[in-house]
């Protein structure tokens, strides 16, 4: 026989989880923003644009430390 027609499953509250990074959220000008989507598209591997701001932040991070390790 099957489960009881009156048997709830609780489901979870809220958006499920995606990810364990916080979500960091900010504007910026549309011209900028067609900057970064002409740059992810001549990309090989056609970044999200998420995944392209979090590498151009990397390499402008990276670029920043080597020029104040000189």
């Amino acid at each position: 026989m099957s489960a009881n027609s009156n048997d709830v499953i609780q489901k979870k509250r809220g958006r499920p989880a995606i990810g364990q990074d916080p979500v960091l959220s900010f504007r910026i000008p549309p011209h900028f923003r067609d900057t970064i989507d002409d740059w992810r598209s001549r990309e090989r591997d056609q970044p999200s644009r998420s995944v392209a701001i979090r590498w151009l932040i990397r390499k402008g991070l990276k670029a920043e430390a080597l020029k104040t390790n000189k």
